[in-house]
């Protein structure tokens, strides 16, 4: 009996150990020392310095004025490092990265419903900025290369983590269906296929494919309705391609990021009509 107490904890500091929020923090850190050590990916410490330093800042402050209590942070760090990945100015300047900081997690208490924020915060931000700033402010597309050993790398822990955190269904589902998109695109278009396929292996689809499509705050409740919901969103995010590819004025402003910019469209009104459906059904099932 008195053995009891003190096994609790133990177990308690092993589950925290594995707990899938934490490999996800490490592997987020990885993608960024490994594109920071290679590519200098990040294009200055001050970027990351600002974006991590506001989206902390704001998680404190907004989960203690609005909800009252000291909110877990390492959302706020995934989402520090990936907007400091992503966002890439035309110039040297800041403010993209404080202000898509603080839109991220101010979206997390204010664009909500049921008790649920319906955007992916890194996603909202950077899918905000593209569409009202797109002359400041770009995407992260082939600073990395296609390095085929840093690849490796990178799809094996995410792969890893995806599935402890039981999300790898999500990641696989989108990746064959950008592969089967990316072939008939190219049956449409024409041009190198592989021309079509390179861009899965870059550092932008590394981050959505583990960090955004993922995201477990922001996904259905079901299993079908995840894989179904980025499905979708590869599908219009095909339909930007092919309206890219035959300018189709449009859809001109979802032009600088099609996988951003359809995930933002997609996410949010799957998201809304899943919590809408459970509520629904809540009254006939209790």
């Amino acid at each position: 009996m008195t053995t009891a107490p003190a096994q609790a904890p133990a177990r308690s500091f092993v589950a925290a150990a594995i707990d899938p929020r934490y490999l996800i923090v490490f592997l987020i850190t990885l993608v960024l020392v490994v594109g920071e050590a290679r590519y200098s990916i990040l294009g200055g410490y001050d970027r990351l310095a600002t974006t991590l330093g506001v989206c902390l800042a704001a998680e404190v402050l907004l989960s203690r004025l609005l909800r009252g209590r000291v909110a877990n942070l390492a959302s706020a760090y995934i989402t520090g490092i990936s907007l400091a990945l992503l966002i890439k100015p035309q110039a040297n300047i800041l403010w993209p990265f404080a202000l898509g900081a603080f839109l991220a997690i101010a979206s997390k208490y204010v664009l909500t419903y049921r008790g649920r924020h319906l955007w992916n915060p890194s996603n909202f931000a950077i899918a905000l900025l593209v569409l009202v700033a797109a002359d400041s402010v770009a995407i992260l597309s082939h600073q990395w290369g296609n390095d085929l050993r840093i690849n490796l790398v990178i799809w094996a822990f995410g792969l890893a983590v995806a599935s402890r955190a039981r999300v790898l269904h999500v990641t696989l589902t989108y990746v064959v269906c950008f592969l089967m998109l990316a072939v008939v695109r190219n049956l449409i278009v024409g041009g190198p296929l592989l021309a079509e396929l390179a861009p899965i292996t870059g550092p932008m689809y590394q981050l959505f494919v583990f960090f955004m499509v993922t995201d477990p705050r922001t996904t259905v409740a079901t299993r079908r309705g995840r894989m179904v919901v980025v499905a979708t969103v590869a599908v219009v995010e095909t339909i930007i391609r092919l309206a890219g590819d035959f300018q189709v004025a449009l859809l001109r402003p979802l032009y600088p990021s099609p996988p951003i910019l359809a995930l933002a469209i997609v996410g949010p009104i799957a998201m809304w009509w899943d919590l809408h459906r459970q509520a629904k059904a809540g009254p006939a099932h209790s």
